[in-house]
C-alpha cells in the first residue's frame, strides 16, 4: 500500500493497518510496532550480547563523575550528580549503546525513515522527573520524528523510582507554546518544561489516564514515542541505585528544533545543530528534500511580519 502520509512516522499514521503489511516485520518486530501504535511504548530485550560487560564498564568509568558513594550501600545515593550527558563522546560503550545497528534498523522500519542517535544520558538513579513530554525539547518538522530508548542497566526495584509513562498519550495533542498562549523564541526558562506542566496535567485529568511503572529487569529496553508523557518516580529508597542509559533518536530529512524557545506560526525555530552519533556526521535540517542552508533566510531569523512587510512595502 502506498504511504500517502509520509509526514507522519508509519506507527503513528491512520493507516497503519494496512501499511504494516508491507514492511516484512518479524512476529516480534510486529509485537513491537502495535505496542507502540496503540500505547506508545514498547518493551523489548536490547540486542547486544556483551551488554553486561558493557554495562560494568560503564559503571567503573563514569561512577566517579557522579561524587556519589557507591561503594557505601547505606548512603544516599541521590545527592550526587543525576546525569551525565553525552558520555558517548569519551565512551565507547555507552556510544556501542546508541549506535546499536538492530535497533537503528528497527527504528528504520517502524518510523519509514533512517534513524540516527544524537544524544545520550546516563544516570545512576532515577529523574524523580514529573510527567513530560520530549516534544518541547527535541521536535521535528514534520512532527513526532524523534524518539527515546531507555535501556536498564540492572533490575528496577520499585523503591528506586522507576520509569513511569502515561499510555496512549502519544496520540493527545502536542502542548506547544501557541496552545498554551506563550511566545518562546529568545527567552529563557530555568527549566524548559515548566511552562507545560499545568496543560500535561490537565490533559491527564481529562483522558482520565494514570501512571504506569515499569519495573525493569536488567537488560530490558523501552521505545517510547516523542509526545508520550513520562517521568521518573519518587524514589522511596535513597539508599538504591538506578542505573540506565537514554539515548535520543532523529530521523533523516526533518527540521531539528527546540519548540520550548520557538514560535513555528512566525517562522521563529530554534535550529539544532544535530550530529549522528554513529557516524560522526552531522545532519544538516531537510524540508521535503531541501537542505537549508546559510544562502537561504533560515526559519529562525525571519519573523512572518517582517516577510510580509518586504512583500507589501517593496
Amino acid at each position: 500500500m502506498t504511504n500517502i502520509f509520509p509526514g507522519l512516522p508509519l506507527i503513528e499514521s491512520p493507516l497503519f493497518p494496512a501499511l504494516k503489511a508491507d514492511w516484512g516485520l518479524t512476529t516480534e518486530e510486529e509485537r513491537i510496532a502495535n505496542d507502540l501504535h496503540e500505547k506508545g511504548y514498547a518493551v523489548f530485550d536490547f540486542p547486544d550480547a556483551g551488554l553486561d560487560a558493557r554495562i560494568e564498564r560503564i559503571k567503573q568509568n563514569l561512577g566517579p563523575r557522579y561524587g556519589i558513594a557507591f561503594d557505601d550501600l547505606q548512603s544516599d545515593k541521590t545527592i550526587g550528580a543525576r546525569r551525565i550527558q553525552d558520555a558517548w563522546k569519551a565512551d565507547a560503550d555507552v556510544r556501542a549503546i546508541a549506535a546499536n545497528q538492530v535497533v537503528l534498523d528497527l527504528l528504520g522500519k517502524l518510523y519509514g525513515r533512517a534513524a540516527f542517535p544524537f544524544q545520550t544520558l546516563n544516570f545512576p538513579v532515577g529523574t524523580q522527573q514529573e510527567a513530560h513530554s520530549d516534544s518541547v525539547h527535541f521536535s521535528s518538522l514534520p512532527e513526532r520524528f524523534m524518539c527515546g530508548v531507555w535501556v536498564a542497566m540492572e533490575d528496577v526495584s520499585p523503591d528506586a523510582g522507576p520509569l513511569f509513562y502515561h499510555s496512549g498519550s502519544h496520540r493527545w495533542p502536542i502542548v506547544t507554546n501557541a496552545l498554551i498562549g506563550r511566545r518562546g523564541f529568545g527567552g529563557k526558562l530555568q527549566s524548559a518544561q515548566d511552562p507545560y506542566g499545568a496543560a500535561w496535567r490537565a490533559l491527564c485529568d481529562a483522558y482520565g489516564t494514570t501512571e504506569e511503572t515499569f519495573l525493569a529487569r536488567k537488560g530490558q529496553a523501552l521505545i517510547w514515542c516523542a509526545n508520550l508523557l513520562h517521568g521518573g518516580s519518587h524514589q522511596n529508597d535513597c539508599r538504591l541505585t538506578r542505573w540506565s542509559q537514554v539515548t535520543h533518536y532523529y530521523f533523516e530529512e526533518c527540521i531539528y528544533f527546540t519548540p520550548a524557545f520557538s514560535d513555528e506560526a512566525l517562522g521563529q525555530l530554534d535550529l539544532r545543530d544535530v550530529s549522528a552519533i554513529s557516524d560522526g556526521r552531522p545532519r544538516p535540517s531537510v524540508y521535503v528534500g531541501e537542505k537549508l542552508t546559510a544562502h537561504r533566510p533560515a526559519l529562525h531569523r525571519r519573523s512572518l511580519r517582517q516577510k510580509l512587510k518586504r512583500i507589501f512595502c517593496d
